[in-house]
C-alpha cells in the first residue's frame, strides 16, 4: 500500500499525521507542492498507485493508494493519520465514504468541495462525528473560506440581520475537476435559502450589476456552498449567491433552464467533458490574480451593512487555507462534530492570509 521511499509517520516533520487524499490531481497537487515548500511530510495518498507514487518522489513524500469503495482498504489506509484532507471530487460521490471512514477511525475530515450537498450531508453527521470525537469540516479551500468569513463578519455587524447577499468576481478560469462537477450539475439549476430553507431556483435565477471596489460587473445568482454554510455559520435565513459572469455564460446559464433534461443525458456529459482541457490556471496566473467579494446584510428595519474582501486568486488561497486549516487541526485546535471555518476559527480566519483585505 506504501512505497519505500519515505517514513510513513514522519514523526519529527511538519504535516505529520496528514494525509492529502487525491493529491495528484490538480488542486490536491498545489496543496501538497505548498506543503514541500513550506518543509511538509503529509502522506500523499489516492486511487491510482503508479500517479500518487510519482507525485510522492518528486515531492519526497511518504504515499498510500487505496481506493474508496473497498471500506476495509480504506480504513487500512487511514492507520496512524491524525488528519484527512479530502481533495478528490466530484465530492458529491467521494466525500461520503471517505468521511465515513473518518468517524470509524477517528480520523478528522476536511475537504475543498464547494457543494451544498456535500455540506448538508455532513451536517446531518453532526452527532455522530461528537461520539467520535472527530471534527467534520467540509470547504476548507476558497470554497467557502472567504465568503464564510464574509458572512460571518457581516452578521456581527448587524445581528438581526434576516437577508444576506454575496458575491464574487475571480480573475482565473475553472480547473478540470471544478468544471467537471459543474458539467455534472449543468441541468440542475440554482439554489438559494429562503426563510431557512434550501429551494431550488433557475439557473441566474437573479440577475443584478455589483460594484467591485469601483467596477460594475454583471453577476448572477449561483448555486454555491454559502448557501448551506452560511446559514450554519450565522443563522440567517434568506441567502444569495452571485458570481460574475460574461455575457457568453449567462446566456448559457439562461438556456440551460430549458435545455436541462438534454444536458443531462449521458452522450451530452460525455462530449461536454471531452472538451475540458487538463489543469488548471498557471503559475502565473495564480500567483498574479486576485478574487474580489463582496457582501451585505439586511434586517426587517430596512438596515444594511456592506463588506468588500480582495485575496489571492483562488485555487492559491485554496492551498493556502486547506493547510492553515490542517495545521490548527493537527495542533489540537479541531472542535468536534460538523464545523463550518468561520463557526470554527472566526471571522477573521481569513485576514491571517497574506494579501487578503476587507473593508
Amino acid at each position: 500500500m506504501s512505497n519505500e521511499h519515505a517514513d510513513d509517520s514522519n514523526p519529527d516533520g511538519n504535516l505529520g499525521g496528514l494525509l492529502i487524499y487525491g493529491a495528484y490531481g490538480y488542486t490536491g497537487r498545489l496543496i501538497a507542492e505548498r506543503a514541500a515548500a513550506n518543509g511538509g511530510h503529509p502522506v500523499l495518498a489516492g486511487r491510482d498507485k503508479t500517479k500518487v507514487e510519482a507525485l510522492g518522489k518528486r515531492l519526497e513524500m511518504p504515499t498510500r493508494a487505496f481506493p474508496l469503495d473497498r471500506p476495509g482498504e480504506l480504513d487500512a489506509g487511514l492507520k496512524d493519520v491524525d488528519v484527512v484532507l479530502h481533495c478528490a471530487g466530484p465530492f458529491s460521490r467521494t466525500a461520503e465514504p471517505m468521511a465515513a471512514a473518518c468517524l470509524r477511525t477517528g480520523t478528522h475530515y476536511l475537504d475543498i468541495t464547494g457543494e451544498i450537498s456535500v455540506f448538508e450531508t455532513m451536517k446531518t453527521h453532526d452527532a455522530a462525528a461528537k461520539q467520535a470525537g472527530v471534527m467534520l469540516m467540509p470547504g476548507t479551500g476558497f470554497d467557502v473560506v472567504p465568503t464564510d468569513c464574509l458572512a460571518s463578519y457581516l452578521s456581527a455587524q448587524l445581528p438581526d440581520a434576516t437577508h444576506l447577499v454575496l458575491a464574487f468576481a475571480g480573475s482565473t478560469k475553472a480547473s478540470h475537476g471544478t468544471a467537471m462537477t459543474a458539467i455534472e450539475n449543468i441541468g440542475a439549476g440554482g439554489a438559494a435559502r429562503k426563510d431557512g430553507k434550501i429551494i431550488s431556483v433557475p439557473a441566474a435565477w437573479k440577475v443584478r450589476e455589483i460594484d467591485f471596489d469601483g467596477k460594475q460587473r454583471v453577476c448572477a445568482t449561483i448555486p454555491w456552498g454559502d448557501i448551506s454554510t452560511a446559514f450554519h455559520s450565522t443563522a440567517i435565513p434568506n441567502i444569495e449567491v452571485f458570481m460574475a459572469v460574461p455575457p457568453g455564460l449567462l446566456r448559457f446559464m439562461k438556456a440551460s433552464r430549458w435545455l436541462g433534461g438534454l444536458l443531462g443525458t449521458g452522450p451530452v456529459q460525455r462530449f461536454l467533458k471531452s472538451r475540458i482541457p487538463e489543469g488548471g490556471p498557471d503559475q502565473h496566473a495564480r500567483e498574479t490574480g486576485q478574487t474580489r467579494l463582496w457582501g451585505e446584510v439586511s434586517n426587517a428595519a430596512g438596515e444594511t451593512v456592506s463588506a468588500h474582501m480582495k485575496t489571492p486568486e483562488s485555487y492559491q488561497l485554496t492551498a493556502i487555507t486547506a493547510l492553515m486549516i490542517a495545521e490548527r487541526v493537527l495542533a489540537g485546535d479541531a472542535p468536534v462534530g460538523f464545523q463550518t471555518p468561520a463557526k470554527a476559527y472566526g471571522a477573521d480566519l481569513v485576514l491571517e492570509v497574506e494579501g487578503v483585505t476587507r473593508r
